[in-house]
């Protein structure tokens, strides 16, 4: 089988992530097994090769460069660590002062691609393969194509106009034709995949109906296709396949791994931990004192305290933050020689502290957030009784009182405020600014300038030198 056309010019050349399924689960195996694909004479199943995909997740650059430039660039977050610590490139990120050379957008960018080319050459292998099963056979190319769609929306929410790599490798295709590919890799797998509760115990974690057609609602938010949005949100809702956690807190504890609200999650552990997400936990966990779990990177920031405390938002805040002095819900003092006043608590793993190899899954999409996905659809479209109604199940959860102003534009304002209270350091904070036009605004409140041409990442300059002829984004 012919490979290289997959790859996006020399970055994201690399051999093949190949896991094996095992009884406990499809994801219990090491993560950084790599196969090249002319080197060995074993036949592998198309599985194994999908597995492969899910297995990108696990990734170092999950850990650190992930967090850089989804968090650290927004208002939620600051560098964290010690002040001597620049963290690579975590100060210029943290200050706004990147530019196309700064490590994680290419970090991210190679990740993104490289994840594409071996999700598309799982549809390729598993399309070739000879399954007889067609329902298997379409439901193995589905979870590939979820995840495609789940890449292609971090890279055209990042970048805007990118290369469709299965078309071109160099062409930059509008942000509008990207997003239509999207659509089409999700719609498929809307109607191949089956529901969550359809999946044997060694499968959970395998994407589901509802996490694609979760997925899809979030991605046509993000284009304010408002009706379509909401009609999708509400089909994840009422489905029945999912529903709130009644203790926020407990979504990110292990009590909490693939519960009820979960729709989507970068798998970590099996029965037993296995290679989790490389470092997550241990990167973001309180540094320094008795305690000494991590690094302390990705902490958050003063303007979010104050954003929990205007809103008498006690609980979202106490299962966000880690603070200073706190004794933990686990019985774990984070005593006050810490170097910062506040750590990142949906980051913490109680089983494995600050351990490199945890046991964290990390919480991609869940039906909180299709709650306020529908309630800014509904509110775009005009229909405030709706967008009401969602917006006060969310808040119901953590006892805060209900909104009852069905003044459109004041409503907006309230639903994303919600946005970032109820999904802080949920990696998404960023691209909301961005897309909502508050990123200058909210961004000079965190003290910090927002300058337009960031509404887009800088193209990686090592991609540039690669492909010259690539044009880069407006401004960089």
């Amino acid at each position: 089988m012919k490979i290289n056309k997959l790859y996006i010019a020399i970055l994201l050349s690399g051999g093949i992530v190949l896991q094996g399924c095992k009884d406990n689960n499809f994801l219990d195996v090491p993560s950084k097994e790599y196969v090249e694909a002319g080197d060995s004479e074993e036949i592998y199943t198309p599985e194994q090769f999908v597995n492969g995909v899910y297995g990108m997740f696990t990734d170092w650059d999950y850990s650190f460069s992930y967090i850089g430039i989804t968090d650290m660039l927004s208002d939620n977050a600051d560098k964290g660590s010690s002040a001597t610590d620049a963290g690579g490139d975590k100060l210029s990120l943290d200050e706004l002062t990147y530019t196309s050379t700064t490590g994680s957008f290419l970090s991210m960018w190679t990740r993104w691609y490289k994840s594409i080319g071996r999700a598309t050459q799982a549809i390729d292998y598993t399309e070739k393969f000879g399954l007889t099963d067609e329902t298997y056979k379409n439901r193995l190319i589905a979870e590939a194509r979820f995840l495609r769609a789940l890449n292609y929306f971090y890279l055209v929410r990042g970048w805007g106009d990118i290369p469709i790599q299965e078309r071109d490798l160099i062409k930059r295709e509008p942000a509008a034709e990207v997003y239509a590919y999207i659509e089409a890799d999700l719609q498929f797998a809307i109607d191949n995949l089956p529901a969550k509760s359809a999946y044997a115990a060694k499968d959970l974690g395998r994407a589901t109906k509802g996490a694609a057609q979760g997925l899809l609602s979030k991605v046509y938010l993000y284009q304010s296709k408002w009706q379509q949005a909401a009609d999708m949100a509400k089909t994840v809702i009422t489905s029945g396949g999912y529903s709130l956690e009644p203790d926020y807190a407990t979504i990110w504890r292990l009590a909490g791994e693939n519960g009820p609200e979960s729709l989507f999650e970068f798998q970590a552990r099996g029965t037993s931990i296995a290679h989790g997400i490389q470092q997550y936990s241990q990167v973001q966990a309180p540094r320094g004192g008795a305690v000494n779990l991590g690094w302390g990177f990705n902490i958050p920031s003063q303007n979010l305290l104050d954003a929990f405390n205007a809103e008498k938002d006690n609980i979202r805040r106490d299962a966000t933050i880690i603070f200073r002095g706190e004794t933990l819900y686990d019985g774990r003092l984070i005593d006050n020689g810490v170097e910062n006043p506040m750590y990142n608590e949906k980051a913490y793993s109680s089983a494995n502290g600050g351990a490199a190899d945890g046991d964290k899954n990390v919480r991609y999409l869940r039906l909180g957030e299709i709650y306020l996905i529908l309630a800014e659809a509904a509110n775009e479209v005009g229909n405030s009784s709706e967008a009401l109604t969602a917006l006060n199940t969310v808040r119901t959860r953590v006892k805060l009182p209900n909104v009852t102003t069905t003044d459109q534009a004041q409503l907006r304002q309230l639903i994303w405020k919600e946005r970032r209270l109820e999904l802080a350091f949920e990696h998404d904070r960023w691209f909301d600014l961005v897309r909502t036009k508050q990123a200058k605004t909210a961004m000079a409140a965190n003290g910090k300038t927002f300058q337009d041409k960031m509404t887009l990442f800088p193209i990686p300059e090592n991609q540039r030198i690669q492909t010259p002829e690539m044009p880069q984004n407006t401004g960089w």
